[in-house]
């Protein structure tokens, strides 16, 4: 008597598609909808990919950008390598324009290529927070552009901690150099940023 018939048939499955679902790359080419199979090829709105930060909140108009002085970095500090990480970001990104030294002495900017290039050393950058800062690297500011294209949103927070890192150096050393009377009459024609 066998009442559950062959053991060698393995009987029906209940919505195949789902138990022996096909893997494919997300964002890789594929001929699903040709298959006429459900398939969304981008991310559901409102998803963050793993390990990256919560998106920026503000939006890119003037009360966003007064707004962003009270955004904080959620980074912790970066470590000796992370520094220097963040030192080669900068160095890619920013140094063309600002110079290595945070001076408005990039090539780009000596050469008259960009005009009015932000002088980071100057007491207004320095003070500047660093929610501001950030706000103006992800949507751009006078004549410098967004860099939320090419640079993640930890990667912008580590650039500026590197930023706000040589400018306390500058300040610790410039602050001596004050105090011994030196003035260098050195004005920055970006002001208005």
């Amino acid at each position: 008597m066998n009442s559950c018939g062959s053991k060698r048939d393995p009987g029906l499955t209940y919505m195949p598609d789902m138990a022996y679902s096909r893997a494919y790359e997300a964002y890789a080419p594929n001929n699903l909808a040709k298959e006429n199979i459900n398939y969304v090829d981008y991310p559901v709105a409102g998803t963050i990919r793993r390990g990256d930060l919560f998106p920026y909140p503000l939006p890119n108009d003037t009360n966003g950008y007064r707004m962003s002085a009270q955004i904080k970095d959620p980074l912790p500090p970066l470590d000796s390598n992370q520094m220097k990480e963040a030192e080669r970001l900068f160095n890619i990104n920013c140094a063309i324009y600002h110079g290595p030294n945070m001076d408005a002495q990039g090539p780009l900017a000596t050469g008259g290529k960009v005009p009015a290039v932000a002088n980071l050393t100057l007491s207004q950058y320095v003070k500047m927070p660093v929610g501001t800062m950030f706000h103006s690297v992800t949507y751009g500011k006078n004549n410098m552009g967004s860099y939320a294209s090419q640079l993640t949103r930890k990667q912008r927070w580590m650039v500026i901690q590197y930023v706000k890192h040589h400018q306390l150096q500058g300040a610790a050393g410039g602050s001596a150099a004050a105090g011994a009377g030196s003035t260098t009459g050195t004005s920055d024609s970006t002001a208005t940023k």
